[in-house]
């Protein structure tokens, strides 16, 4: 019975990925296929939902019952960063945070190509600092993201220690696209392994994303970047993605700068595969590795 759920996930993410491949041509046809207009918020049961704005950035709250007091989880959605905070994050963001029972705040940046680098992570960063100014300690915020958003999740925190703010306790990272080249193997060994992500769909959202910008600046390229000082790092990756091979590279480069990096490979998963947390058990398992990390972090610093 398992076997054949998993079926019909990856025939799902079949049709999702040649869908998007009519629609690159139209963001707008692209966006309203990845679920923006939708006007019923989709959280799991038990998470509050709250929308508010952020020093100016559209950002929204989800809260889980009785969450850690003082305690924050900031999510980067993916997207390309040309999609934006629709209900498919909303869904996988409140299961992490009903799992690890923190606060979660979700910015929903501005989107390239209107907006290409670094709009969307200067919108991340003036949310981290409006964190602090609001009795947040950086001990207490956590910064996640997937996809473009586990991207934007260390360049957030690159341009934070650029500008010597103190930086979160921790980071996770799932499904990252670490690597703006999109140099690894990966990408042409599991080019029919990776049911939701093609390397013609990465490779066009980077495009809008980066804009006009120096693909060489390290805060754009974390694998050209010094990676000295960053907090401890969990990286999440399927073992089908086309990105596999950029985040062992990138894990292995943070390792060698003495960032300490649990890297996970999940056998047979495609990209960001925790989106399917209702029905995939290696989702649900994938989201308590991360409470746990969370979690074993958080006690240490008490």
């Amino acid at each position: 019975m398992l076997k054949i759920k998993r079926m019909r996930i990856r025939a799902n993410q079949w049709m999702y990925r040649i869908g998007s491949y009519f629609v690159l041509n139209s963001i707008p046809l692209l966006r309203k296929a990845s679920g923006e207009g939708k006007k019923q918020i989709t959280v799991p049961n038990d998470i509050q939902w709250e929308r508010v704005t952020v020093d100016g950035v559209a950002s929204e709250w989800l809260s889980p019952p009785n969450a850690l007091p003082e305690t924050v989880l900031l999510y980067l959605h993916g997207g390309g960063g040309v999609t934006g905070l629709y209900n498919s994050h909303r869904w996988m963001v409140g299961h992490i945070a009903l799992a690890c029972g923190i606060r979660v705040l979700l910015p929903d940046y501005q989107l390239a190509p209107e907006h290409p680098f670094p709009a969307g992570l200067n919108d991340c960063v003036t949310v981290y600092h409006w964190l602090l100014s609001n009795s947040y300690a950086p001990g207490r915020i956590i910064v996640a993201g997937d996809s473009a958003g586990g991207l934007l999740t260390i360049s957030t925190l690159l341009a934070l220690r650029q500008v010597n703010q103190s930086l979160p306790c921790a980071a996770v990272c799932i499904s990252p696209a670490i690597d703006p080249a999109f140099a690894g193997k990966s990408m042409r060994t599991n080019v029919w392994k990776d049911s939701l992500l093609s390397p013609q769909f990465a490779r066009t959202m980077m495009r809008l994303y980066i804009g006009d910008h120096d693909l060489s600046d390290p805060i754009m390229a974390p694998l050209n970047a010094d990676l000295e000082g960053l907090p401890q790092i969990l990286i999440q990756v399927g073992g089908d993605e086309i990105l596999l091979d950029d985040v062992v590279h990138f894990s292995d480069r943070a390792k060698a700068a003495g960032i300490n990096v649990t890297l996970e490979i999940w056998p047979h998963m495609w990209h960001v595969w925790h989106t399917c947390v209702s029905v995939l058990p290696e989702a649900k398992d994938a989201i308590d590795h991360i409470s746990t990390f969370i979690h074993n972090i958080l006690v240490k610093l008490e």
